[in-house]
């Protein structure tokens, strides 16, 4: 897929930490309960760390209990990029930033207790965050 905001490796490097470049462009994943957006209870906008789109709000943001930032829906249907993700010996879905193509995370379907009884998992490594009112 060819996205709106394209870098080389070299490029991603110079903007980002080694650790947003392992988990954004590697599809590595931070340790549970590490992020620094876990806790964040703020109202405002979730961004791709990367390019800076807007991808998650608040208001979908709640507690999962897992360890990562979850949200029950992004801030649009063509803010996410869903792709099948078989490694490790699992199927799961990827979550990318449809703007950049960098790894977010992890949707699931085990949240009865949202509107939508969908998780998306997020590294809040991944994430930026926009306080608003």
């Amino acid at each position: 897929m060819a996205y709106k905001v394209q870098k080389s490796d070299a490029e991603w490097r110079a903007s980002l930490s080694e650790e947003e470049f392992q988990v954004l462009r590697g599809a590595a994943t931070e340790r549970a309960w590490t992020g620094a957006l876990l806790d964040e209870k703020r109202g405002g906008v979730y961004t791709c760390r990367a390019c800076g789109t807007e991808v998650f709000r608040s208001t979908a943001k709640f507690e999962s209990g897992s360890g990562w930032p979850s949200f029950f829906e992004p801030v649009s249907e063509d803010a996410v990029e869903l792709k099948r993700d078989v490694s490790y010996g699992m199927v799961r879905t990827e979550v990318l930033c449809a703007t950049c193509g960098s790894h977010l995370g992890h949707l699931f379907d085990d949240a009865p207790q949202t509107p939508t009884g969908e998780r998306y998992c997020m590294n809040s490594i991944s994430l930026g965050f926009e306080e608003r009112a």
